[in-house]
């Protein structure tokens, strides 16, 4: 029993010793890929550039991929908070006023089966409306097409970064608070 006690408390403390240093095929050094990026929408302070898993090295393009879908699941998960909050308020549509909020409402078998079907038909029409149609998009998530605007174009550059990465760190909460709701439920 004490060999069994030793050998597990070595393998557990092999969890903690250092790894050998990846070898990467990037030629950027982690100094030029935090100063190419250092400019970009969301790099705020504490953390400034954060890239522990060296997603920065592949290259601009990944990076912009990465943040579109950033992007837009920080706006579902706004969405989702809001819906979350609004739900456990007590507000329901009616003919719902029996489903409960959270996931219970999908797990308990309370859903109806057309409102699933509502909401599966919503997200289909939204990832197929949400599109760059007119190619004219200033960055990755502008979907104005030409129809809105609420005065965006008349704002300074500025002013137009601050309102960006203000919904860039509100997604980004708004994701973790997603999480940490789920681990409570």
């Amino acid at each position: 029993m004490k060999l069994a006690l030793l050998l597990a408390a070595i393998a557990g403390a092999t969890a903690f010793a250092p790894s050998p240093a990846a070898k990467t095929n990037s030629a950027l050094s982690a100094l030029d890929v935090d100063s190419e990026f250092a400019n970009e929408i969301g790099v705020t302070a504490p953390l400034g550039v954060w890239d522990p898993s060296g997603v920065l090295g592949r290259g601009r393009e990944e990076f912009e991929r990465l943040r579109a879908l950033e992007l837009k699941h920080g706006r579902v998960a706004m969405l989702g908070v809001v819906g979350y909050l609004t739900t456990y308020a007590g507000v329901r549509l009616p003919g719902l006023e029996d489903v409960p909020c959270g996931w219970a409402a999908v797990t308990s078998g309370d859903l109806p089966f057309e409102v699933a079907g509502q909401m599966a038909a919503t997200l289909i029409m939204m990832e197929m409306a949400n599109r760059d149609v007119t190619g004219d998009s200033e960055f990755p998530g502008d979907w104005r097409n030409g129809a809105l605007d609420f005065g965006w174009d008349k704002k300074s550059d500025e002013w137009k970064k601050n309102k960006r990465t203000i919904e860039l760190n509100n997604g980004r909460a708004a994701q973790m608070g997603l999480l940490v709701r789920h681990g409570f439920e």
